[in-house]
């Protein structure tokens, strides 16, 4: 895998639709899942992006439905954005003008760890180390561009 693509302006490379898949596996106990499906970062009205995502998220065999919604708005400095969960609660920010960025979340008693990267205009990976009593998962989420 070669450098990172820097990424001048986070909501503008992010507008758009993308297919996206995500593998979360359960380092305590061995467990796999799967997530396939599409991300839409749409406009929204004052600035910055609604992303919806919606596809199937298979655990232990069974398939179901899975969706979820965060907003992305303008960020402290140009180019950046500042996440949020779909009822305003804040998530973290993101800043890819160099193409690669690690985030901290705490959830509760929980620790997530954000890696962002980009490797082109139409991909990038968000990878998500989440300790803590109960949970020891690592999610990977790939993003090509759709059309």
């Amino acid at each position: 895998m070669g450098g990172f693509w820097p990424v001048a302006d986070v909501l503008a490379h992010l507008a758009g639709r993308w297919r996206v898949e995500r593998t979360v596996c359960d380092l305590a106990s061995g467990d796999e899942g799967r997530f396939e499906g599409v991300t839409v970062f749409s406009r929204l009205d004052g600035g910055g992006l609604l992303h919806e995502e919606s596809g199937t998220f298979t655990w232990q065999g069974v398939a179901r439905p899975a969706t979820r919604t965060l907003r992305f708005l303008p960020g402290a400095s140009p180019g950046t954005a500042d996440v949020r969960f779909a009822d305003g609660r804040p998530f973290h920010d993101l800043d890819l003008t160099s193409g690669r960025y690690v985030v901290g979340h705490p959830c509760a008693a929980d620790l997530y760890r954000g890696e962002f990267t980009v490797t082109d205009a139409d991909h990038w990976r968000s990878v998500w180390r989440v300790g803590g009593p109960a949970k020891d998962l690592v999610l990977t989420t790939d993003y090509v561009r759709e059309g």
